[in-house]
């Protein structure tokens, strides 16, 4: 291969990028990005940076020297439109066509938005741009904030904004928050989290439209209330950033369809990351998008699937002042045990809890909150159960 194209400079990116180089690639290295930004962390736009804990500088994800290392060109600010039918070119909005022998699609994913008019004070929380935009209304006084979907993005934002002051209000459909990350015992202990946060949980019902004409003044309910609103956040999950491959031979449906080791159908072209859908799972988690693309790209330069993705699945969330932490896979009727800690009708205890999920007499997933030593072990116990990275059996 003498080209390789990155499409999308986000993290799994970057993270692509650096695999590219650090396997030996010297050629010529592409990375377009539809946003103006350099390549920046997204996680702590719902925590550190809304509550301006954290500048922009922080959230870089390449310094001058290390973007000297990669020896990139970085086409941001453009938007790719489509890749040729043999996946041999990326076809940009400004109506460039990048000839390419490789194609990593790092795409990621838009934040989901509710039908109809969109009036101010309505936001979604994806973007940098996003977050300025929330932090701009949130610095103007206390405010009535409702935020619309209980899930990472959701609770993260609640958490931050009740952390400036402002009057909360979480809406979820589901029964619980998390049900079904967590199942339902372990997602009442974060309904608890916010409640003992100060933030009003409503659950069980769901939004039917926004109030106001021209900027925002409440949420309407399913169950006939109306909350009111000063600003509306908008949690309710993403869509794959895959329109700009509608017409090639790419297998689409709720991101780009790939084996367990990155690759899709076309040869020489990889997806990794939140658009990526890998061996059946599309993972929206930023372990999931720094470890797949040291996989796609050893496969991506093979020409063939030599390795595979087998890396137990991780998430954190920061949430009022605790960090809840999972690993594995858990699945409806398995038995959740607290092994250390408790957990009580106010949420966990002081010092937090580790919980196991257990299946057939062994442990298929973990649950720690504020137990970071614990968790570290037990994840490595599950670690230890299967290799992150399998090699294919020619």
């Amino acid at each position: 291969m003498r080209t390789v194209t990155v499409v999308g400079a986000s993290l799994s990116g970057v993270y692509a990028a650096r695999a590219l180089r650090a396997q030996g690639f010297d050629g010529r290295l592409v990375v377009v990005g539809e946003e103006p930004h350099r390549p920046y962390d997204r996680p702590p736009l719902s925590k550190d940076f809304l509550t301006e804990d954290a500048d922009e500088d922080r959230l870089a994800l390449t310094g001058p020297e290390e973007s000297a290392g990669l020896d990139a060109e970085w086409l941001l600010g453009v938007r790719a439109r489509g890749l040729d039918a043999r996946g041999r070119a990326v076809l940009l909005d400004d109506g460039r066509a990048l000839s390419t022998d490789g194609v990593v699609i790092a795409t990621g994913a838009a934040a989901r938005r509710l039908p109809g008019a969109r009036p101010a004070g309505v936001h979604t929380l994806r973007t940098l741009d996003d977050a300025r935009a929330l932090r701009a209304g949130l610095v103007a006084g206390p405010r009535r904030v409702v935020v619309i979907g209980g899930g990472f993005i959701g609770a993260e934002t609640a958490s931050s904004c009740a952390a400036l002051g402002h009057a909360v209000t979480v809406v979820e459909a589901a029964p619980l928050p998390m049900l079904p990350q967590l199942g339902a015992e372990m997602a009442a202990v974060c309904a608890a989290l916010h409640r003992r946060g100060g933030v009003d949980l409503v659950t069980g019902t769901g939004v039917t439209g926004l109030r106001g004409a021209t900027a925002v003044t409440g949420v309407g309910l399913a169950d006939g209330r109306t909350l009111p609103a000063d600003i509306v956040i908008v949690g309710i999950g993403t869509v794959p950033n895959t329109a700009w491959l509608a017409g090639s031979p790419l297998d689409l449906h709720d991101g780009v369809l790939c084996d367990d080791g990155c690759a899709t159908a076309l040869p020489q072209v990889v997806a990794v990351g939140d658009v990526a859908r890998v061996g059946g799972t599309r993972a929206e988690h930023w372990t999931s998008a720094t470890e797949q693309p040291r996989v796609a790209v050893a496969n991506l330069l093979a020409g063939r699937t030599v390795e595979t993705v087998r890396a137990v699945p991780y998430f954190w969330s920061d949430q009022y002042g605790s960090r809840i932490q999972f690993a594995g896979r858990r699945r409806a009727g398995d038995t959740v045990r607290v092994v250390d800690g408790g957990t009580g009708d106010d949420g966990p205890g002081t010092s937090g809890f580790l919980a196991r999920y257990e299946r057939d007499g062994r442990t298929v997933a973990v649950l720690a909150v504020d137990r970071p030593r614990l968790f570290t072990r037990a994840r490595r116990e599950l670690a230890r159960e299967r290799n992150a990275v399998a090699p294919v059996v020619p």
